[in-house]
């Protein structure tokens, strides 16, 4: 999560260095709720004190409002496209949501 916040804080400054301004905060979809719970909740565990610099992080952007964290289902998680071997239906489903058919299917 922190990689694509990092990622989404890059791309709203180069897009004002370019003169496209942002209408609002920008949506960071995820369906970790371990990562979304440690970066709500100011408290950390014990076990997260390695991660901690990652989630103040986080945490600065949701204030900021430059990002704001949406729950995605796991059965909607577009990346699953791109990184699981899924079964045909599936894959059909997640494909058509990004808009892509297969040409070569007889209409």
């Amino acid at each position: 999560m922190t990689n694509r916040v990092g990622e989404v804080v890059w791309l709203r400054w180069l897009l004002h260095e370019l003169g496209v301004s942002s209408s609002g905060p920008t949506p960071l979809h995820r369906d970790n709720q371990a990562a979304s719970r440690i970066s709500a909740n100011p408290v950390f565990h014990e076990r997260t004190k390695h991660v901690e610099i990652d989630y103040h992080f986080i945490r600065e952007r949701i204030a900021s409002l430059e990002i704001v964290p949406r729950k995605i289902s796991t059965q909607d998680q577009m990346a699953d496209l791109f990184t699981k071997g899924l079964d045909e239906e599936r894959f059909a489903f997640l494909r058509s949501k990004l808009g892509m058919y297969d040409i070569h299917a007889f209409a």
